[in-house]
Formats: structure tokens, sequence, C-alpha cells
């Protein structure tokens, strides 16, 4: 366990962050947490149950390529926010740790492995570097801002931060009127790393974020942030900075699947897990694979449907 205090400046962070055009748009998104729903379509977000057309508009539901890089490996190392961490939430710290020790070269990481830059395909290959608890009070709505993750991702790392590094962080905030679950996006450091980031409400009693698992024997705390971790890594590994894959709608792999389950559990390491699959266009294209909540065959997630 590492508690790094040193705190940066959003300010700095805003004058030296390089994806400007990211940031941007992602905050633009998130804005209106008080109001309870971000805007339609942004890229990133995992929206709770029943807050976003699952399928999409009309026509061609695949994914399109659009000249963005995708993850040819991937280095996560979590982080735990919020005061709380230092007297509970024990249970979700071994749980993450879990998670992502085993998801690297699962069959359910390789569910996202057709999808490529044209140098070459998504890996499922991801390896953890353990985590980091950050006790400091959580800042007032911290999904509504990518800065606001941005910056405790870059006070935490410091000039350890790296880029093409994804770090996920867990916050102590529960998800009240906000519409959506978790989400991801990129940014740069003040060091020049360009990183991968992504945002999680606590989820505990919280049934928009419930993957309602009765089988793994995860609490249901633990089971809902599983979940949408597995939605952000798998979202994060196809289009990490926003411009590679997603659909006609700026929906991405894990958004097609959203809320529909294909398998009670599928195995991450030695640990179960239910887990969303994710849209695959080969399956699509096939007639394979489960259907998402539009009727739309082509979800897949490495367990019953590989």
């Amino acid at each position: 366990m590492k508690r790094l205090a040193t705190m940066v400046s959003l300010a700095i962070l805003a004058a030296a962050c390089s994806d400007e055009a990211i940031v941007g748009e992602e905050e633009q998104a998130l804005d209106s947490q008080d109001g309870g729903r971000p805007e339609p379509g942004a890229a990133g977000v995992h929206w709770a149950r029943g807050q976003a057309n699952p399928g999409g508009r009309g026509g061609d539901p695949n994914l399109v390529w659009h000249g963005g890089v995708v993850q040819h490996g991937t280095a996560v190392q979590a982080i735990f926010w919020g005061t709380s961490w230092a007297s509970s939430g024990s249970d979700k710290i071994s749980g993450m740790d879990s998670f992502y020790s085993g998801v690297g070269g699962s069959s359910y990481a390789q569910t996202n492995t057709e999808y490529t830059d044209g140098s070459g395909n998504v890996s499922a290959a991801v390896s953890y570097g353990g985590h980091f608890v950050d006790t400091s009070a959580v800042s007032r709505n911290p999904g509504s801002k990518v800065s606001t993750i941005l910056g405790e991702v870059c006070k935490v790392l410091g000039s350890a931060a790296a880029s093409g590094h994804y770090y996920p962080v867990y916050t102590d905030t529960p998800r009240g009127h906000a519409g959506f679950c978790a989400w991801h996006s990129a940014g740069t450091c003040p060091n020049g790393a360009a990183v991968q980031i992504g945002f999680f409400f606590n989820l505990d009693n919280d049934p928009g974020c419930d993957p309602e698992d009765t089988t793994t024997g995860h609490t249901q705390g633990v089971a809902a942030i599983g979940n949408v971790s597995g939605h952000e890594l798998s979202e994060m590994l196809t289009d990490p900075k926003l411009n590679a894959w997603f659909d006609q709608s700026g929906q991405e792999n894990a958004d097609k699947c959203a809320w529909s389950f294909g398998s009670d559990s599928v195995s991450l390491g030695g640990t179960r897990w239910k887990i969303q699959g994710n849209w695959s266009n080969d399956a699509f294209n096939t007639g394979t694979g489960y259907a998402n909540r539009s009727g739309q065959l082509g979800c897949l997630d490495g367990g019953n449907f590989r």
C-alpha cells in the first residue's frame, strides 16, 4: 500500500494537458452529473440501467475504426480515493486486486482482440502493478469532470505516471442522481505521460449499477464495481483515446452489450465474475454470440460465448 500526499494544482494540470479535445468532450458530457444524466452519445460513459438505448440508432450496428490507436498491451495500477478507505472497503480493494491480476490473457479479455489500428490488434495482455490508497477527501461530484480524475491520477503517481498505462480511480462517493456508473477517458500529466484513466462510483446498494450476481460469492458492492470495471477496461483497450472503435451512435464495444449477460460468470484467473459481454463485429456478421438488449446477436463474454 502506498499513499502520496503531494497535491497537483488542477490549474497547472490543465495548462500542461495536451489532450484538450478529449478532456473537453468528456467534461461537456459529464457536466450535468447534478442533473442526473450526461449528454447522450458521449464516448467513455457506462450508463446506469435504463439510461441509454443499448443498441443505438438503426442501420449498421457494427463498430467502425476512426483512425485512433488501440492498446497493444496494458499495464494497470488502481487508485482508491476517499476518506473511508482508511477504515472500510478492504473487500473492494482485494476484489479489484484479484480482478486485474486475473483478467490478463483471460477468455474475457480476448473478446476485444479482433479490433486493430493497422499496426496490430488489441492485446489481451494486461499486467497489474498493484494499487494506491489516497485517503484525502474526494471532491464534490468527482465524476463530473475528467480534469478532477486526471488530477488525482497525476497527483498520486507523480513522476511515475507512465504513458499508455491505465489508472482506474475508485472513489468512495455514491452515485446519487448521476445517470452513469463509470467512465473512461485520457489525458496528459505534467510529467508528459499520456495516460488512460477511469472513474468509478461506490456502487453499494445501487440497483441501477448492479449486475445481480448470485453465483460468484462476491458482495453486491464488489460484484457491481467488478462488472463496470470490465466494461471500462474493454472500452479502454479498443478506444483508449476516444477516437478508435465505436459505432455510428458513438457507442463503444462494451456499451452495445451493457446490462446483457450471456453467462452466470466468467473466470479471471482464480476467481469468477459476472461480467457483461462485449460487441463483436465478427460475431454479428456470422450470426453468433448472444443478444444485447436490442435483440442484436453479437455479444461475446468469454464464458458460454467466445
